[in-house]
């Protein structure tokens, strides 16, 4: 083909865009760019991959034709305004050029110094890598002013955010017309350093690495590190899904880039990483990662070897008639109101009648909520209601099945509770604790039966959160292990099995991630808004991190933070000192009307 020519543009700043590299990502950028109105340059020597892209292009515009969302006479437009060349001599004429090859320096400064001879000075050159120094390709150039970084996040045609990034070598000019143009196409432009991983990136992959890792120490497997994640967090996706879809060895060349700017040990990839890369197991693209796939650039996942058997070597849990829950907190009533609900009557102990009666007349005003939302019958709410019964001792759970602790963090406490269970329950009930970082075998020791205690951790609020983290210690029995089981499928629960170490599935990805963003902004590299828009738009979170933060209460999340530490003695994992620092000053988050933001005290 031969080489476009803008003469008959109207000239515009940025308004001839070129792409180079039509994969995933280059055309989903172009896509963008098409139909905002620019003349976009697709540059890819793949003919499959050319043609695929325009393909895409056809598609896209189809539909909205179809949904009536532009015209066929604007599909036209548009389609026209999208050429694709194998060359890069294409770009000569491009105001802006975006690099979008395979994650390798030595190939991208190659296109970055081709690109740089070729098109005209006042040109801005941009990367999209997500991992590699865009100050060094900015450096191969003879204009290291007009170089920088533009993010994308996959698939670019939804995701909102975009992140710019400018070097010490980057002139605000060039910074302010690209960041005018990502906000002129509806997107989000957040401003970032150069530094591998950037923020959304920096903080998503070394949750990945560390999911990696579990799954490798065959701590659960990868259904319940996912199920956890998505249940537990709200997710779109599990973590290990998550590395299929973005490509097992793309992560670890991240990995790899991130490790050797911060000598965290959280970024040094996990191995099987690279054993799984070497082997060619790559994720979707391949048709097998941590998943197998139906087929290479499959989405469906289809059972394999690893895939879970219900009817393989079950074992019969114990009849569960009634059930006792102490405790008169938040999370105790939410377990009370989850079990009534499902036909269990349900023992309600609290440290006096009076505080057990003012729990049941919380549930009360959360059922009559329901009511209120259509969600549950007046009926059904009466029944609920008549299923519990308060008491103010523990006595009562002299005849429950299932003896459930919902009582304050403390392991101290906890013990005495169990020891009081041991005393009261009759034999072979079952003892859970719904503790969420303390060690569940030290309580069980508080028993003369620690085959019969189990973690059972329901997050909050228990009656809308399906997941419930099921935690076994060296000496629980199997058939308490499958009674959980049951009761969870009974009351509607997702269980996932984890063993007794600090943060089970959950907390041991969830809290380091929090820690992590909040040493990037003592660092000063992004601000609190930034690095909440940056999860939220770019990887789909339902909150940003400091927005958890504050809800969860920084206080709770140092503590676990500490337990965390304390068990796996890994330097990363040393509670950030502007955490520690805000708690010292009370700064608690919502709870104390102040915390990484401030907020209307009730």
């Amino acid at each position: 083909m031969d080489r476009p020519s803008a003469s008959s543009l109207s000239r515009s700043p940025l308004h001839v865009i070129a792409v180079v590299g039509l994969g995933t990502m280059g055309s989903g950028i172009a896509e963008v760019l098409v139909r905002a109105g620019h003349e976009v340059i697709g540059i890819e020597p793949s003919e499959p991959a050319a043609t695929a892209a325009v393909a895409a292009l056809e598609r896209s515009t189809a539909r909205a034709v179809e949904r009536e969302r532009i015209t066929a006479a604007e599909r036209a437009e548009a389609l026209a305004r999208f050429r694709v060349f194998a060359d890069l001599q294409a770009a000569a004429d491009a105001d802006l050029v975006i690099e979008v090859v395979p994650e390798n320096y030595d190939l991208k400064r190659e296109v970055f110094t081709a690109i740089d001879a070729i098109v005209r000075p006042e040109a801005i050159l941009a990367t999209g890598t997500n991992a590699l120094s865009v100050t060094r390709l900015a450096a191969e150039t003879t204009r290291p002013e007009r170089v920088l970084g533009l993010h994308f996040f996959a698939p670019a045609q939804a995701m909102k955010l975009v992140e710019v990034v400018s070097t010490v070598l980057t002139g605000p000019e060039a910074t302010q017309a690209v960041t005018k143009l990502v906000t002129e196409l509806g997107k989000e432009a957040v401003p970032v350093g150069d530094r591998p991983g950037f923020i959304a990136d920096g903080l998503l992959f070394g949750y990945l690495n560390q999911a990696a890792a579990m799954y490798e120490a065959r701590y659960a497997t990868r259904e319940d590190i996912d199920a956890a994640m998505r249940l537990g967090c709200g997710l779109p996706m599990g973590p290990l899904a998550l590395l299929d879809l973005i490509g097992i060895d793309t992560a670890r060349t991240v990995l790899e880039a991130m490790y050797a700017a911060s000598h965290d040990r959280l970024h040094a990839p996990a191995p099987i990483l690279g054993h799984l890369a070497a082997a060619g197991l790559t994720g979707r693209k391949a048709g097998r990662g941590f998943y197998t796939y139906d087929g290479p650039g499959g989405q469906s996942v289809v059972p394999d070897a690893l895939t879970p058997d219900a009817a393989s070597g079950a074992t019969a849990g114990r009849a569960v008639r009634s059930v006792g829950v102490a405790g008169s907190g938040t999370m105790a009533t939410g377990i009370a109101e989850v079990f009534a609900k499902s036909g269990f009557p349900v023992v309600l102990a609290a440290r006096s009648e009076e505080k057990a009666r003012a729990a049941v007349a919380r549930i009360a005003k959360s059922l009559k909520r329901s009511v209120d939302k259509g969600r549950l019958s007046p009926e059904d709410r009466d029944a609920t209601l008549a299923r519990i019964t308060p008491s103010g001792t523990l006595d009562a759970f002299a005849d429950v099945d299932l003896a459930v602790e919902a009582i304050a963090e403390e392991l101290g406490l906890k013990q005495e509770l169990f020891a009081a269970f041991d005393k009261v329950c009759r034999p072979g009930a079952v003892l859970a604790t719904t503790t969420s970082s303390l060690p569940v075998v030290e309580i069980a020791a508080a028993t003369s039966r620690p085959q019969d205690v189990i973690g059972m951790h329901f997050f909050n609020p228990a009656p809308a959160m399906k997941l419930v983290e099921v935690v076994r210690t060296v000496l629980t029995a199997d058939d308490v292990r499958a009674t959980v089981h049951e009761v969870c499928a009974r009351v509607r629960k997702h269980p996932v099995d984890c063993g007794d170490r600090a943060g089970f599935i959950v907390n041991a990805l969830l809290f380091p991630y929090l820690n992590n963003a909040v040493k990037m902004v003592q660092e000063h590299y992004a601000s609190v808004d930034d690095v909440d828009a940056a999860m939220k738009l770019g990887g789909g979170y339902p909150m940003g991190p400091f927005e958890l933060l504050d809800v969860v209460g920084l206080d709770v999340s140092l503590a676990i933070e500490r337990v965390l530490h304390r068990e796996f003695r890994d330097p990363g994992l040393a509670p950030a000192p502007l955490l520690e620092h805000l708690v010292s000053a009370g700064c608690l988050g919502r709870k104390s009307g102040r915390g990484f933001r401030e907020y209307a005290r009730a």
